[in-house]
């Protein structure tokens, strides 16, 4: 099979310790709005399918909660699933690092779990069957007390069409299991070009484009026909290598604040359904907490993650009720 790779991405800036308790893109998705009804994300899982994870970062090693290495790095070892990248542990750190206070970050789900999959080696490069191996591997995972896997992280990508890695997506919807993607670096800045990347072109994936922390597009960003939504991926601040942060661009850094928003948005739901969702469900639950910026929808799909949205609304409506029944008492 072809190789496949990480979507290239640029690294900004490397610090020694966070520049921000809960970073600039976590806010802007409003995560913080919501934690306390979604319980910061308890009691769900991500796969996070990337380079691997540093798995003794403070911000993250009390989040992980198991992991494989499908690469020949080290030695092939399936237990060593240690990054030597640094982007599997700053996507990671978006999506669920768990410092809230101190020299540390919080991640969108601050107590989610993290399944950690490299299929990437340190230099980025990995092979398609690793990846369709990895997807069977996390939906049939359990962790020690009966977890499941509740989506998957996927920041890579690659310009060919595999058969067997679309049927493994395809099972992992079948599922439940939310297969969340990065749109792809390639974008020309005009939103009439289709710009596509594998997995991220499969329609039944969730595909995610960047926005910088304006809200205005990045230039990079691919553009197509399969985007679903935006979500902040430049200049983004999170876990990195040595147990340091550092700040990187790219689709790969949007995709991760929407795979931990679906552990968020998966505890809300379900909490007030009082029931499972199922994958269609999960997706319209994402999709309602999206907002416009006015760009084509193959650029932004329904717009900019903004998960406190539906609170607002709700709260809009509550005192749109007060407002009428004071005016019916005085009459």
């Amino acid at each position: 099979m072809d190789e496949i790779g990480l979507i290239p991405y640029q690294i900004e800036e490397v610090y020694p310790v966070s520049k921000s308790n809960i970073p600039e893109g976590i806010q802007m998705i409003q995560a913080p709005a919501v934690w306390d009804e979604a319980d910061y994300g308890a009691g769900q899982v991500i796969a996070v399918i990337d380079t691997g994870c540093q798995t003794d970062h403070p911000d993250l090693a009390a989040r992980i909660i198991g992991g494989r290495n499908f690469t020949s790095d080290y030695g092939g070892n399936p237990s060593n699933f240690n990054d030597n990248n640094g982007h599997g542990t700053h996507v990671a750190g978006t999506i669920a690092a768990s410092t809230i206070r101190g020299n540390g970050i919080a991640g969108a789900a601050p107590k989610a779990g993290l399944l950690i999959l490299k299929v990437l080696t340190g230099s980025g490069s990995g092979d398609y069957q690793s990846i369709i191996d990895s997807i069977y591997y996390a939906i049939d995972w359990r962790g020690p007390k009966g977890e499941k896997v509740c989506a998957m992280s996927m920041s890579l990508g690659g310009p060919t069409d595999h058969p067997d890695l679309h049927k493994a997506i395809k099972r992992s919807v079948e599922k439940g299991i939310p297969v969340i993607c990065a749109a792809g670096n390639e974008g020309d800045g005009r939103p009439d070009t289709n710009e596509f990347a594998y997995p991220g072109a499969y329609k039944e994936v969730i595909q995610v484009g960047a926005v910088d922390l304006n809200r205005e597009l990045a230039q990079f960003s691919n553009t197509n026909d399969e985007i679903d939504l935006v979500a902040p991926g430049v200049n983004i601040h999170s876990t990195y290598l040595d147990g340091k942060y550092a700040n990187l661009s790219g689709t790969s850094m949007a995709t991760p604040h929407v795979s931990g928003a679906i552990a968020l948005v998966k505890n809300i739901a379900e909490g007030r359904f009082k029931r499972n969702l199922t994958e269609a469900e999960l997706y319209a639950q994402l999709v309602k907490r999206t907002v416009p910026l006015g760009y084509p929808t193959t650029a932004e799909g329904n717009g900019l993650l903004s998960l406190g949205i539906l609170d607002q609304y709700d709260k809009f409506l509550n005192r749109q009720v007060n407002r009428q029944r004071s005016m019916r008492r005085r009459r």
